[in-house]
Order: structure tokens, then C-alpha cells, then sequence
């Protein structure tokens, strides 16, 4: 399954005009969001491996901070319950469990809220 990358333009740029300042399709499977914080979002899904995903949030030059739901497999953070499903929660080093849905089109609006709830704290 390949995410609709337009479609995910659509859901960014009019449910979340709040936020989101621009979105930019860098391929067919991924695209950057721009953010009216100067952050960004990196949204990406593999062309190779089924229903691999990467949502990243870069806020490194505004307060040194990430984070990122993903699921590859990597060995190091095998600890967690939702496996090979991880968040980076504001480090790179701190790992926690992600419940975000798998369904690209649920998986932005739940990542997007969650950027909105930090973003108007």
C-alpha cells in the first residue's frame, strides 16, 4: 500500500491550517510540512517494506528537540510493549511505546494533533 501523499497534503493544509504553513511533496511516498513555528514535519512511508512509516518532527534549532513515531525494527528499543512501533519522545535516546494508528490517513491527523497540543502549550 502506498500512502496518498496528496490526500495527506489535503488533511495537512485544511484540518490543520492552524499549524501547518506549507506542505511540500518530495517524492511519491513522502513529503515535508512546514509548520508556522519554523519546525518542520517529515512524513515518510517506505515504497519496499509494507506499511513502514516514519512522522518526524524537527525542532532541534528551536529547543533541541524531536520527536518521531516510526516502526523500524531496531534491536535497541526492542523493549518496548508496542515493538517494532517506538516514539521518540523529545530525544533521540528516549523511547517510548506508539499507539499511532497504521492507517496513513489517521496516523498524520493523530501525529498532527498531538504537534497542535505541544505547539499551544
Amino acid at each position: 500500500m502506498i500512502a496518498d501523499i496528496g490526500k495527506l497534503k489535503e488533511i495537512a493544509e485544511i484540518e490543520f491550517s492552524d499549524i501547518v504553513e506549507d506542505l511540500i511533496i518530495t517524492d511519491i511516498n513522502q513529503c515535508r510540512i512546514i509548520l508556522k513555528d519554523s519546525s518542520f514535519i517529515d512524513v515518510w512511508y517506505s515504497l519496499k517494506i509494507r506499511k513502514r512509516y516514519s512522522y518526524h518532527w524537527e525542532r532541534k534549532h528551536i529547543d533541541g528537540s524531536i520527536y518521531r513515531h516510526d516502526n523500524a525494527p531496531h534491536k535497541k528499543w526492542q523493549y518496548t510493549r508496542t515493538f517494532p512501533k517506538h516514539f521518540h519522545d523529545g530525544e533521540e535516546e528516549k523511547v517510548v511505546e506508539s499507539n499511532i494508528n497504521e492507517i496513513p490517513d489517521e496516523g498524520l491527523r493523530e501525529f498532527l494533533l498531538f504537534v497542535r497540543q505541544k505547539l499551544n502549550k
